[in-house]
């Protein structure tokens, strides 16, 4: 007897809780790289960035897929790229630099995954990139105005990569709460 085996697509809170704790490795991993190797490695300060392109394209894909809005993670990709280009410009400027490039990434970005948090809450498991998104925002102007200062310095990167990927943790948890109930 032959029969078809069908899989059932993969929901958004299932690929998001994927694709959480993904970011969520990555972010610890990237901040303890970063802090061991403080201000030393610029090409580690632009795959953060490219990285986040990546996880939007993936998260892109599930949302086309699922008949769900993306216009924020179109947003998301290009500010992400950008900023890929614009800190491997700023790496060679020194480090205020960069934390200009980072901050005006962190201010954009974290108004976008505030947008889009907002617009999935019905998903679950959203305020965690809701807070993320607005903590992101006020982070970015520090970076900016630590640009400004005699000791910037980018140990304050590994801190923030690290928070977020705390909230990523924290959504991916509660996704998998979500979905049990």
């Amino acid at each position: 007897m032959d029969t078809l085996v069908r899989t059932a697509p993969t929901s958004v809170p299932t690929a998001l809780r994927k694709l959480y704790f993904l970011r969520f490795g990555f972010a610890t991993v990237w901040a303890a790289l970063l802090f061991a190797t403080a201000d030393t490695l610029a090409a580690l300060l632009v795959i953060y960035p490219l990285f986040d392109v990546a996880c939007a394209v993936i998260d892109l894909r599930s949302a086309r897929a699922n008949a769900r809005p993306a216009r924020g993670l179109y947003v998301n990709i290009a500010l992400s790229t950008l900023t890929g280009i614009g800190l491997a410009v700023a790496a060679t400027s020194g480090i205020p630099a960069v934390l200009r490039v980072w901050g005006a990434w962190a201010i954009t970005a974290g108004v976008v995954q505030l947008l889009v948090g907002a617009a999935r809450r019905h998903l679950g498991g959203q305020w965690a990139m809701i807070a993320s998104g607005a903590i992101s925002t006020l982070a970015g102007a520090s970076f900016y105005a630590q640009a400004g200062t005699d000791d910037a310095s980018l140990t304050g990167l590994a801190g923030y990569a690290f928070l977020g990927g705390v909230f990523f943790l924290v959504s991916a948890l509660r996704l998998g709460r979500t979905r049990e109930v």
